[in-house]
């Protein structure tokens, strides 16, 4: 009968990823609600959700295309992107929002990009170097943690300042 560390090591990153995957199915339903609560506008809404969900996505894809294994530091990297895009997107769609009254959505969108666009930028590129801080550490899994978490940052910011904007405009027409 096969027992040991390894074995509950195992069972417990099996469990770890079946919750992780649920957790982030719920975890953006319930954004998704808040987004309704808060912009009162299902499609924009459904156009916020998007960046969240990219970010993450691309986050995970590269690490599978890398063939680097789950652990319990590479699975949190999908939840803390998400909470910082969420973040991202309220402060940029919220301006956005107030900028709307213009009535023209190129000129609320440069707007925004000049007030809630600029502290995205800074707060991103902050928090990208806060966490390539841990790629100088001798344990391997928190390198891996810091330089993806570092990108995953970045991946969140391009998410908000260029994907959201260009779908912003797709579906003005």
């Amino acid at each position: 009968k096969v027992n040991g560390l390894l074995v509950l090591y195992n069972n417990m990153l099996d469990s770890l990823f079946e919750s992780q995957i649920k957790s982030l199915g719920f975890v953006i339903i319930l954004i998704f609600l808040m987004f309704l609560i808060l912009f009162k506008s299902v499609k924009l809404s459904i156009l916020a959700i998007i960046p969240n969900i990219f970010a993450s996505s691309y986050i995970l894809g590269i690490i599978g295309f890398l063939s680097i294994p789950l652990d319990i530091m590479t699975i949190t990297i999908a939840a803390i992107t998400i909470g910082i895009a969420v973040d991202n997107t309220i402060h940029y769609l919220y301006r956005y929002s107030e900028f709307k009254r213009y009535n023209n959505v190129k000129k609320s969108i440069n707007l925004t990009n000049m007030s809630a666009g600029l502290a995205v930028l800074t707060t991103s590129i902050t928090i990208a170097l806060g966490f390539s801080i841990l790629s100088l550490s001798s344990f391997i899994p928190t390198v891996i943690f810091g330089i993806f978490t570092s990108m995953a940052m970045i991946f969140a910011m391009i998410g908000v300042l260029i994907f959201l904007p260009s779908l912003l405009i797709l579906t003005d027409k």
